[in-house]
């Protein structure tokens, strides 16, 4: 997915460590960014059905990467002071043993900011002063998500109380009400002890299923 809007600044903030609170102004250029995120599943073989159920395993760690563009060619001065600032960001901090965590803003403020680490960072100097200066680069940059709490979603789905009732309708199974349920297939037979379900594909339309709470 790309973003695009006119040629704006945007901003890496530092999250912990000895230069914590610290923002590096960063401008765009081509004028957008590019947001990549997948998720892991795997096949869950039930006897009987023709293809397997696809069980949710994980989501894996989303990137941002962008260009940011400097030029201090007018001014006459070094672009390195602008490019080291994002260079040290893949160094480890004293106070963490690990690069700084960090959060990417653009534009307006996100209900859920994108936290990450520098994964990658290229940097191209295109242009120099007669004395061999650089006074043009451009960055590219990958920022790998990083997750220091739980979101919205997360902090629901680890509630305790996930007990309800739900009623079954045509083309029902144990193991498909188990799989929306629970994301597992395998974990049917839950359902069926709580409900003294005997044969688990005797069901019928209308039927009320208690839907037991893991925990």
């Amino acid at each position: 997915m790309a973003v695009n809007a006119g040629p704006k600044k945007g901003f890496i903030e530092i999250l912990s460590g000895k230069n914590k609170m610290q923002q590096i102004e960063i401008l765009y250029f081509p004028p957008e960014y590019s947001i990549e995120k997948s998720n892991t599943f795997a096949e869950i073989s039930i006897p009987g059905l023709e293809s397997p159920y696809m069980q949710y395993v994980k989501g894996n760690a989303g990137s941002i990467t962008l260009e940011a563009f400097y030029d201090t060619y007018e001014e006459g001065t070094d672009v390195r002071r602008f490019t080291k600032q994002l260079s040290e960001l893949m160094n480890i901090d004293p106070e963490l043993d690990a690069p700084p965590p960090l959060r990417f803003i653009w534009g307006m403020p996100s209900e859920e900011p994108f936290i990450g680490v520098l994964e990658r960072l290229t940097t191209r100097f295109t242009m120099f002063s007669s004395n061999g200066i650089p006074v043009r680069a451009r960055l590219s940059i990958t920022l790998k998500e990083f997750k220091m709490e739980l979101n919205e979603r997360e902090r629901n789905k680890q509630s305790p109380d996930r007990t309800k009732v739900y009623v079954t309708k045509q083309g029902d199974s144990l193991w498909s009400i188990a799989y929306k349920e629970y994301g597992d297939p395998a974990l049917w037979r839950h359902i069926a002890d709580k409900n003294r379900i005997y044969d688990p594909r005797l069901l019928e339309p209308g039927m009320e299923l208690i839907i037991p709470s893991l925990e």
